[in-house]
This record gives structure tokens, sequence and C-alpha cells, in this order.
């Protein structure tokens, strides 16, 4: 099986790409979706100038929009989402194709990521994503899939994720959902297959605004019996750890269900 990493980045985060680059090696390959904003003009690196290194220009912001470039000039047998700031090893990768090969059943994996900061929860055993455990949510870095089950299929949200005017995350869990509802069969395995350099800067995004107002159309959206309950857990929780004003992360959160109520066209 042939393996790619569909890598997103903006403007000067191309002079990233390198560092993440291991030596070739047969049938693993990576996709660099480029986006540009505000007519910049930058330089790309020479070390990109390789035969496994293909670089997909776009115009624009948001991230679900680049995942999206990706996946549309995926060619690979196997697909695994990263960014700019994600480091590998043959092994690693090699982890992420033999799942698939020895799971031939398997439409999208999951696996774990290691980072400095990073408190994220993972069960110790593989399940289903058809229902997530308590505590657990899945990372874009964390996801492979087969490319005939999601090309021209499922696609990421463009509506959610950064670069976008609203909801600010959100769009990892609605491309399950979406696989889900397909059919696709899904599931978490836990291997850690990638190292991210900066894994804090999400831990310092989730108390913005944007942010908030995704969970709370997340929860209209998925658990509309318990959302309220689970707005009020969530908004004790970031006045505990976090010290948020538990009524400004309630208020954002329910901005985000009020919203998401009056333009069903998102979905």
């Amino acid at each position: 099986m042939t393996l790619e990493i569909l890598i997103c980045t903006l403007d000067e985060g191309i002079n990233n790409i390198p560092a993440m680059l291991l030596p070739q090696r047969k049938g693993i390959g990576y996709i660099v979706s480029w986006q540009h904003s505000d007519g910049k003009e930058i330089a790309l690196p020479d070390e990109l100038r390789r035969d496994d290194v293909r670089i997909c220009d776009l115009t624009g912001r948001g991230v679900s929009r680049n995942r999206n470039n990706c996946i549309k000039n995926a060619t690979a047998d196997v697909c695994l989402i990263g960014d700019d700031d994600c480091r590998y090893t043959h092994e690693r990768l090699q982890q992420v194709i033999d799942t698939f090969a020895n799971n031939p059943e398997i439409d999208i994996a999951t696996f774990r990521f290691e980072g400095e900061g990073s408190t994220k929860f993972y069960p110790k055993d593989s399940f289903s994503l058809s229902k997530f455990p308590k505590g657990y949510y899945v990372s874009s870095i964390e996801i492979a899939f087969l490319r005939k089950s999601i090309q021209n299929k499922i696609w990421f949200n463009e509506n959610f994720g950064l670069g976008t005017q609203v909801f600010h995350c959100g769009e990892e869990h609605i491309f399950i959902q979406d696989a889900l509802s397909h059919g696709l069969t899904c599931k978490f395995f836990p291997i850690t297959i990638v190292k991210e350099k900066d894994s804090t800067i999400c831990i310092r995004r989730d108390i913005e605004r944007g942010t908030l107002m995704a969970h709370g159309a997340m929860l209209h959206l998925y658990q509309p019996k318990t959302k309220y309950l689970r707005m009020i857990i969530k908004a004790c929780r970031l006045w505990h750890n976090r010290d948020v004003p538990f009524f400004k992360a309630l208020r954002h959160m329910n901005d985000g269900i009020k919203y998401i109520k009056s333009h069903p066209e998102m979905m």
C-alpha cells in the first residue's frame, strides 16, 4: 500500500515543510496544499523540489478548504492528514500503513499524537468512533483514511475550522460524523504516529469566542437532548481550570447554538 501525507500550510508556513520531510522511500509521498493570502509573493524552498513532494496552490484562507484541496489531489492508497509543524518517522508511517493492511474493513483510522504541553486523553484500547468515550475527541493530525473511501464522497465542512468567520473548530468531528452517516467504518487505534512541535496552540485557542461557539453548535447538532447540561459542565470546567468567566463561556456557546439554528445551510 502507498501512503501520502496531506500537509496544509499558509503563506510563510511553506518554509516549515522541509523540516518535515524524511529521506525518500518508495511508496511514501507528500502533498502540500499551500494557501496564499493578500497577494504575498513567497519563494518555494528548493528543498521541496523532490519527486515525492507535490505542491498544490490555493488562494484564500480556511483550513478546511486547505484540507479539501489535499484530498482532491491525493493519489495514494492511504492518506494521513498533517500540518506544517508535524514530525514523522518511517517506522511510525509504516504503522499507519500496517493498520490498514491488517484491518481491511477500516475506512478511517484515528491514532495518537505526542506534543509538548499536550494533556489530551486517549483510551488504552481500540474502539469504534460511532460512540466516543468520555473525554476523547479527534484531532486532524491523527486522522488517516483509505483514499477510495473518502475522495469525492466525504469532505471537511468549510464553514468550520481555523480561518472561517464564525466557527473556529469542529471540522474533525463533522468529518467523522459524515463518514459514519455514509456507512463507513471508523476506528481509533492506540498507536502514536506523529509528534507536533507546539501542541499548546490548541490549548490556548479553546477559550476563544469562535471555538466556544463551535462547541455549542456541535452540542446542538450531535447531542441535542443534553446540550444545555453539557454547556454548563463545560463552562464550569473552564471557570475552574482556565479562569474563564462562567457566564461568558456559557453565552458564547449559546450564541453558537442560536447561530447554527438560524443557518442550517452551513451543514
